[in-house]
């Protein structure tokens, strides 16, 4: 038993490594696809870019790693059908269950390292992506002169060349307009050609041109005067010294991102949910003190703070009594303070429900969080209940129709995984109900196709639908 358990670990190990890699290649190309505008023109080097690569990767191995348990899982077991070995293990009287009890116990510790990365190098990737990913988006972009293009990435300059030489790196006819006056177009330059030489090491830009004009306005000195003076002079060369350090990539402090929730583990979460349940309880609290001295009313011989206080309704005539020993004037100043501290409970216990509100729903988001830590190891185990017992089914290896299938369930996890967040989030369903809901409604789809792949179910087979189909439809003959 022992080397059957080995050859069924073996089987199950190389399709999950490429399968998992397959996926993480995917869901890659679909990141750059989805960031490539951030990224192009920003002159990254080769190591940052290595970096984001690397958190994003870490960041989709909670898609990936399921998918890849359900189709290795599929090709493994239906391998072993289609070469008959599923036939063989069963004549020697091992059943399915036994059969599968190796990787049981192999993606049990897959779920176990899934929880582990879920709960501490998840975070970890989530705050260095966050901090990564911001720092590319405001840097601004590096020096890409297109010839008939102005190029306005440096600040207070707008240039523009009509013919660039890339192998000498000359620019021809070159026009500059200077904007650091703060006065528009008041200083213009034109060359006839020039050279943009960077400094990496200095992060400076340096621009010489040749055989060129500038055009300058000059403020009047009366200001009563709206007549500018315009001054032109010619140069035989000319040089302008630009500063880059605004295009060096300069990192973001990481506590700046620490404080969201996608970035804590368990015990931070619950600490945080800690402290959300204590602030809405004082919120709570501080409701009812604010209103604790209008509710008061012992002066007309009712104490609504006595539990046994029986306050029946209050029309309007029996309030109108009390006032009867009044002026008009007092009367009128009773009724106002009235009339006021009714507004000031009002606007207090609304501001006071929204800001609960706002709490209750940071409780369930935080909540949201707590589960997806177990969510992605429960999920592997689900997925191959639902695998292993199909691809006995089907009895087919390969990547063909088990890439099919896994894709199937893949998508019916993903979007009953995704709704039963979003539901959450909006209050339609509990944190528990709507995290978990995936596994609810694929639970009993695992069962079920393991029950009857233990039963040497014929679900698959075309000719067993063909034979219920003549069973059902077609007319019995009669007797004459």
């Amino acid at each position: 038993m022992k080397k059957l358990d080995t050859l069924v670990i073996k089987s199950f190990i190389g399709p999950l490594i490429l399968t998992f890699c397959i996926a993480q290649f995917v869901l890659v190309m679909q990141f750059l696809w989805k960031y490539i505008d951030d990224l192009v023109g920003k002159g990254l080097n080769t190591w940052v870019l290595i970096q984001l690569l690397a958190y994003a990767s870490a960041r989709l191995v909670p898609l990936a790693l399921p998918l890849a348990v359900l189709l290795a899982s599929i090709m493994t077991y239906g391998s072993f059908g289609e070469h008959f070995e599923l036939t063989a293990v069963k004549s020697a009287g091992i059943s399915l269950l036994r059969f599968m009890q190796p990787l049981v116990i192999t993606v049990t510790g897959i779920s176990i390292f899934a929880f582990y990365f879920s709960n501490n190098l998840l975070p970890m990737a989530n705050l260095k992506f966050s901090a990564l990913l911001y720092d590319i988006r405001h840097q601004k972009p590096t020096m890409a002169l297109k010839p008939g293009i102005f190029y306005s990435g440096i600040d207070g300059f707008f240039i523009k060349t009509t013919e660039k030489d890339d192998k000498t790196n000359t620019l021809f006819n070159i026009t500059v307009y200077d904007h650091t006056s703060g006065h528009g177009d008041d200083h213009v330059i034109t060359a006839e050609k020039g050279k943009m030489l960077q400094d990496e090491d200095e992060m400076a830009l340096t621009l010489l041109l040749e055989n060129g004009k500038q055009y300058r306005e000059v403020d009047p000195k009366d200001p009563k005067v709206n007549n500018y003076e315009m001054i032109s002079t010619s140069f035989a060369s000319w040089e302008k010294r630009f500063d880059l350090s605004q295009f060096k990539l300069s990192r973001t402090d990481e506590s700046f991102f620490k404080d969201l929730k996608q970035m804590m583990n368990l015990k931070q979460l619950y600490g945080e949910i800690d402290t959300i349940n204590l602030e809405a309880t004082n919120l709570k609290k501080g409701l009812i003190g604010y209103m604790v001295p209008y509710l008061n009313m012992k002066k007309f011989g009712i104490d609504t703070l006595k539990k046994d206080a029986a306050i029946a309704p209050v029309k309007f005539d029996s309030v109108a009594e009390l006032l009867v020993p009044y002026d008009r004037a007092k009367k009128i100043q009773i009724m106002e303070v009235a009339m006021n501290n009714a507004r000031n409970i009002k606007n207090y216990a609304d501001v006071t429900t929204k800001q609960i509100d706002f709490k209750n729903h940071d409780l369930v988001t935080h909540m949201v969080e707590v589960y997806r830590k177990f969510t992605l190891s429960i999920a592997c185990l689900v997925l191959f209940f639902i695998g292993a017992p199909l691809g006995s089914i089907i009895r087919r290896g390969g990547l063909g129709w088990p890439l099919f299938y896994s894709v199937i369930f893949f998508i019916i996890y993903h979007i009953t995984s995704l709704t039963g967040e979003k539901l959450a989030e909006n209050d339609v369903l509990t944190g528990f109900t709507g995290m978990w809901l995936s596994t609810f409604i694929l639970t009993p789809v695992g069962l079920f196709l393991t029950l009857k792949a233990t039963n040497d179910s014929k679900i698959y087979s075309a000719e067993y639908y063909r034979t219920l189909f003549h069973r059902v439809f077609k007319p019995k003959a009669k007797i004459a």
